[in-house]
């Protein structure tokens, strides 16, 4: 059974992944970070519904102790299936924005990523198959007012998308970069009023977290063996 890590997974839309790649037969391992109980939860629900999974619980921004976690999960196999998921943000105008506001948005969006991915690729290139999905953001292609670093570390997750794809292609793992609009979510209906959705997205709603991880899904099955090194947007036609 080859088996995906979900990093963000007790979130909104992480959970809805990890649900929707539970439907493939895949051995799903939740992550969270402050929030191992609702890890726990998630991948108890997926138990539950026939599917196999676990939960795990540590900080990405911080090298070693991803590592260690890594190597644990390692242990048993290569992880073949990779979501990168987790996010933050902390949002301020760029002249008002302070030091550690810009260094924990790109430690978490974009260190994290590196810290995530990088000892999982040779034990998934040894396989010749493996699946990268990297969650950016519109933000990261049109830019977004008081997200100077939140656009700048999911920008510079799309640029990381398309070199790693072109280094892992001839081991049959493909790489891609999902980019969400306004989603559904905890982390957005405070944030965005129903007016404020129907005046910017066309399609006058936000978008659902199984939308996203059902494009999820395709990427990480085998009919998507050929799609690598793209950025796929899902924003209800914003642009």
């Amino acid at each position: 059974m080859k088996r995906a890590l979900v990093t963000g997974g007790s979130g909104d839309i992480g959970s809805a992944i990890c649900h929707e790649l539970s439907q493939q037969g895949l051995h799903i391992i939740v992550h969270g970070n402050r929030n191992l109980q609702r890890a726990e939860s998630i991948a108890a629900e997926i138990i539950s519904q026939g599917g196999s999974a676990e939960a795990i619980a540590f900080d990405i921004t911080a090298v070693e102790k991803t590592q260690t976690a890594l190597g644990k999960l390692l242990a048993k196999g290569a992880i073949q299936v990779l979501v990168n998921n987790a996010g933050y943000h902390d949002d301020a105008p760029m002249a008002g924005m302070t030091a550690s506001q810009w260094q924990q948005v790109i430690d978490v969006c974009l260190n994290g990523f590196f810290n995530v991915t990088q000892p999982l690729l040779l034990p998934m290139m040894q396989t010749r198959w493996g699946r990268i999905i990297n969650i950016s953001s519109v933000a990261g292609m049109m830019g977004n007012r008081g997200q100077a670093n939140y656009a700048a570390a999911k920008a510079g997750l799309h640029g990381a998308t398309k070199t790693l794809a072109l280094e892992l292609a001839s081991r049959a793992v493909t790489v891609n970069t999902v980019s969400p609009g306004i989603i559904a979510g905890q982390m957005t209906e405070d944030v965005f009023p129903l007016e404020m959705i129907k005046q910017t997205i066309p399609m006058k709603r936000a978008g659902q977290p199984q939308e996203v991880a059902a494009l999820v899904a395709f990427l990480a099955s085998e009919n998507a063996g050929y799609i690598s090194g793209q950025n796929i947007s899902i924003n209800g036609a914003m642009c």
